[in-house]
């Protein structure tokens, strides 16, 4: 199946419906070459998204995906690529997990600067703030885009009222407003997206860029015998995802998911992410893959996303609810 382009929201701009994601792969797992290849194969199958943060790996996973880049030798226009801001990479007060002015307009061009660019398409508050007032934030992310260092602006995991607060700041002072929203979504996370946020597609033509469509790793299948050497839960600094991975309801859950999988005539993984892109309110879904074969599995949901019935999807439905 081919690739399909989808608007981010009510922009102009189109993003192909699966894109490529650096967290957690890049740097621990990916680097180099091999990250090199995992975004060529991504970008050779129609890919044209392609997202990072300042926040994977300290500035690491921006350095390399710039590298990469810049290897393969893509034309600028051929691509759409993100960050986000909000961690920071400094111990400093003003410098780490805030939206003030001063930590926005100097992290934007750190981010340029690791990964090479004059500027990005997207750029996301990664988390809200309580400290600062959204208005101070809305103003600093509009002035970031009328400088020409990012075309479009967004958030990531920020409750609906904020949103809208956000939305409406820019609205009575005619600057940029958000456009987009990247929160988790998957099979076993899904009220965000399928009830808090549903008033805001239609009200504000909010855009979203999931991320996590298989849950970590869960909806793969590969965790219903426990924590298999060499996964992201066996991973330094990752001990909080064996918790979830080994959960015995979830895991029923997905034990349960498998058949309608197998029935399918697919993977899980396959599974799990063509029923995101079912969802007609996401733009884009985020995978991940720490190798070439993986990319070409996680792309072949697109072909499952025509199998996906409605009695499929209902027999899906009464599963996870």
């Amino acid at each position: 199946m081919e690739m399909e382009y989808r608007r981010l929201g009510n922009t102009g701009l189109k993003v192909s419906v699966l894109s490529f994601g650096s967290w957690v792969t890049f740097g621990p797992q990916l680097a180099g070459n091999l990250a090199e290849d995992c975004l060529a194969a991504a970008y050779e199958a129609g890919v044209n998204f392609f997202d990072n943060a300042e926040g994977y790996e300290a500035g690491r996973s921006e350095t390399i995906m710039g590298e990469a880049i810049r290897s393969l030798g893509w034309p600028r226009y051929s691509y759409v690529v993100s960050t986000k801001l909000f961690w920071g990479l400094h111990k400093n007060v003003n410098m780490r997990n805030t939206l003030n002015r001063k930590y926005l307009m100097q992290a934007i061009d750190g981010s340029l600067e690791r990964m090479g660019l004059d500027f990005v398409d997207l750029v996301y508050c990664h988390r809200p703030d309580p400290d600062t007032p959204i208005e101070e934030t809305v103003w600093a992310m509009s002035d970031m885009i009328t400088a020409g260092k990012a075309l479009y602006w967004g958030t990531s995991e920020w409750s609906a009222a904020a949103l809208r607060e956000a939305w409406d700041i820019a609205d009575r002072n005619h600057l940029h407003k958000p456009v987009v929203e990247q929160p988790q979504y998957n099979l076993l996370w899904r009220d965000r997206v399928e009830q808090e946020y549903a008033p805001l597609y239609d009200g504000i033509g909010l855009g979203l860029t999931t991320w996590s469509p298989l849950s970590s790793g869960l909806l793969t299948g590969k965790y219903l015998d426990g924590v298999p050497d060499g996964s992201r839960a066996s991973l330094p600094g990752y001990e909080w995802l064996r918790n979830l991975l080994t959960d015995e309801e979830r895991n029923a859950t997905v034990a349960q998911l498998a058949t309608v999988a197998d029935d399918v005539g697919c993977t899980l993984a396959q599974l799990s992410i063509a029923w995101c892109v079912k969802n007609p309110h996401v733009s884009s879904v985020i995978t991940g893959a720490s190798r070439v074969e993986q990319v070409h599995e996680n792309l072949s949901a697109l072909d499952v996303v025509p199998l996906l019935t409605d009695d499929v999807m209902e027999r899906i439905h009464r599963i996870v609810t």
